[in-house]
């Protein structure tokens, strides 16, 4: 079964990042998820075949972490920049949209994640933060030869991963370890299934700086 044939609910569940294609192009995921793809863009009028390419963008995997030992520092910064820097910021432009919605709609249900957005729109403050301090000081510190000069900005860094691992942890408990409610819509099963990739990506992220980039960067220093 290729894209194309899944319903606009079961993408949006199964691709993190799908309901902010949808909601680009004005598809409704929730009220209109059971119409496959294919019927969905054929009655909009949108081009099924640039929509099919969007969605099969965002089928990318967690990295491991070992696989770049072996690559340049330049290399790896700039893998870090594009897999990880970018996609995390459309990553939570996304969630609070959907967290919001998932409250308005059904905040008065004992299991909805009320302040779920909240936290995420002080993630987003905080990681955005975190990772301009890194494109703009520690990074070209790094990717010019000077290992010796960033030693005490790495060990910041390391301490603000701790605190975006706490800030995951939070997130667990609002949603019941990203367990959706029986019946829950597809917003909200979007929502999670979004989460609990961004999740996977951060954790991803902390531990290729930590353990591949920094720790080769602490050795030279």
């Amino acid at each position: 079964m290729t894209l194309l044939d899944q319903s606009l609910g079961t993408l949006a569940q199964e691709i993190p990042g799908a309901t902010a294609v949808f909601n680009r192009y004005g598809l409704s995921f929730c009220c209109g998820g059971s119409h496959t793809l294919l019927e969905a863009a054929t009655k909009a009028g949108i081009n099924h075949v640039a929509l099919m390419d969007e969605l099969m963008e965002l089928q990318h995997p967690v990295d491991e972490a070992s696989t770049w030992e072996s690559a340049s520092t330049a290399d790896l910064v700039q893998h870090i920049l594009g897999r990880y820097h970018l996609v995390h910021r459309a990553q939570l432009k996304e969630l609070v949209r959907l967290a919001d919605r998932v409250e308005q709609v059904h905040g008065d249900k004992p299991e909805a994640p009320n302040g779920l957005a909240d936290h995420l729109r002080l993630m987003t403050v905080e990681l955005e933060s975190h990772m301009q301090k890194e494109e703009q000081i520690l990074f070209p510190l790094l990717t010019s030869g000077q290992a010796q000069m960033a030693a005490w900005p790495i060990r910041a860094m390391m301490a603000e991963h701790e605190d975006h691992a706490g800030a995951l942890d939070v997130i667990d408990r609002l949603t019941n370890g990203l367990t959706p409610p029986e019946g829950a819509c597809n917003t909200w099963r979007a929502l999670y299934s979004g989460l609990a990739t961004f999740k996977a990506d951060l954790e991803a992220h902390i531990d290729l700086e930590n353990n591949v980039l920094f720790a080769r960067a602490l050795r030279e220093a």
